[in-house]
């Protein structure tokens, strides 16, 4: 026969403490039941979502409000503003604040309350990203003058985001004369990246190359991490129309008939160990 168990939260298995958010959590078998105690002036979006780096709450929340008010708001728009003794299910995908000015108690009951405000390392993801960047592009700017300038990066960029498409490159973001995509193979991106070497000269624009395979966190519509703060340093060891490539990047492009000049360990400021380069031939 079973035994009768008891957990208070004013002892709690575990206290989570964020700004104007405390959470009291005690642990049963498999269950994991919270009680927030969420301060007037909390904001999800404000208070969380920088820990969770999410950019809406990830977790699904089957609460009952004790007291103080509450409110919730899907992605999609819809909004719902509680009352104590309501019970809330609200699923993933939310922004969420205080109403009023009050403390809101909340007991949290779905088991998942473990994973608020914990970085979605789950998310995590392996990509292989190339970064590009035009050579001497504020001497070049100041040599053509505004518009004619205006219209290079426009050709610039329409030639560059014409390979990101032909090679199945999806962008994350451009930096006004440089771009950051990433790619699923390794292969795809090396060869996109030579594609736009050539692609450029059509226009006389030089431009260096970084690509680089590791791991990446979503961050909104960006992604961020070690990864990509190496394929910028990558990149910047590229002369003009050059693409370089880390080992590991290079290691999975291995038998696609791709050729490599080894250029030697490089220190990579912020990583623990050198990164062999290479230059795709």
């Amino acid at each position: 026969m079973g035994a009768i168990r008891r957990k208070s939260f004013d002892d709690p298995d575990g206290l989570r403490e964020f700004p104007l958010l405390t959470v009291s959590l005690a642990r049963i078998g498999s269950h994991t039941i919270g009680r927030g105690v969420v301060q007037p002036g909390w904001h999800w979006a404000e208070h969380l979502a920088p820990a969770m780096r999410a950019e809406s709450c990830p977790v699904h929340h089957v609460q009952v409000l004790i007291s103080g008010g509450f409110a919730a708001r899907m992605e999609d728009g819809e909004e719902v503003v509680f009352q104590p003794g309501d019970v809330m299910d609200i699923p993933p995908g939310h922004d969420a604040w205080v109403v009023g000015d009050e403390p809101a108690v909340l007991i949290d009951f779905a088991g998942n309350i473990d994973a608020l405000g914990l970085p979605r390392e789950h998310e995590r993801m392996v990509t292989t990203l190339l970064m590009t960047d035009i050579v001497d592009s504020t001497r070049t700017a100041r040599r053509l003058g505004d518009a004619p300038w205006k219209q290079v990066l426009s050709d610039h960029n329409q030639l560059v985001r014409a390979q990101l498409l032909r090679f199945g490159g999806s962008e994350v973001n451009t930096t006004g004369d440089g771009f950051l995509a990433t790619f699923r193979s390794a292969v795809a991106g090396l060869r996109c990246a030579a594609a736009i070497l050539e692609a450029l000269r059509e226009i006389d624009i030089e431009v260096r190359v970084g690509v680089h395979t590791g791991e990446v966190e979503p961050v909104g519509n960006d992604i961020g991490g070690v990864a990509v703060h190496a394929a910028a340093r990558i990149m910047a060891l590229a002369g003009p129309s050059e693409v370089f490539a880390s080992a590991i990047t290079v290691v999975l492009a291995e038998g696609s008939g791709l050729a490599f000049e080894r250029r030697g360990a490089k220190e990579i400021k912020g990583l623990d160990r050198p990164i062999e380069v290479y230059r795709l031939a």
